[in-house]
């Protein structure tokens, strides 16, 4: 493991969550530590995604792709995926990260995790601050 000044050792493991009626399953590699962003835009405000985001590759749909549904708007950048069951949001393709996903931390088990932190993030002011999310889905 390597640790960084400041920083504490990365555990990193495969972490599941799963919209409300469990039809879509996913897992996510994610550390025991985790920071999830509370992003205040429109959407994310409306239906309170906390934001995980991760690589593509540390990413696993398990179950349910036959229940989801997608939602674009604006650049149709970002792909919403919602259970058509339930209408839960577990994970969407972001436009900030088009090559990774944001898993819903609201829809994982908390005990699967050693510590979460959630900080806000400014999405009703996006262009100026989506930057800040552009390194979380490299490798």
């Amino acid at each position: 493991m390597m640790t960084t000044k400041g920083q504490s050792p990365s555990n990193k493991s495969w972490k599941q969550g799963a919209c409300h009626c469990a039809r879509v399953r996913f897992e996510a590699e994610l550390d025991d530590c985790v920071t999830a962003k509370e992003c205040n835009c429109s959407i994310c405000y409306n239906v309170g995604f906390l934001h995980l985001i991760v690589p593509k590759a540390r990413f696993r749909l398990l179950a349910g792709a036959e229940h989801l549904s997608v939602y674009t708007f604006n650049t149709g950048v970002a792909q919403h995926s919602f259970c058509k069951v339930c209408g839960v949001k577990p994970f969407y393709v972001p436009r900030s990260n088009p090559d990774g996903y944001s898993v819903n931390l609201r829809c994982m088990d908390a005990k699967q995790f050693e510590k979460v932190d959630i900080v806000p993030f400014d999405g009703q002011r996006w262009e100026e601050n989506a930057g800040r999310l552009a390194h979380l889905s490299r490798e």
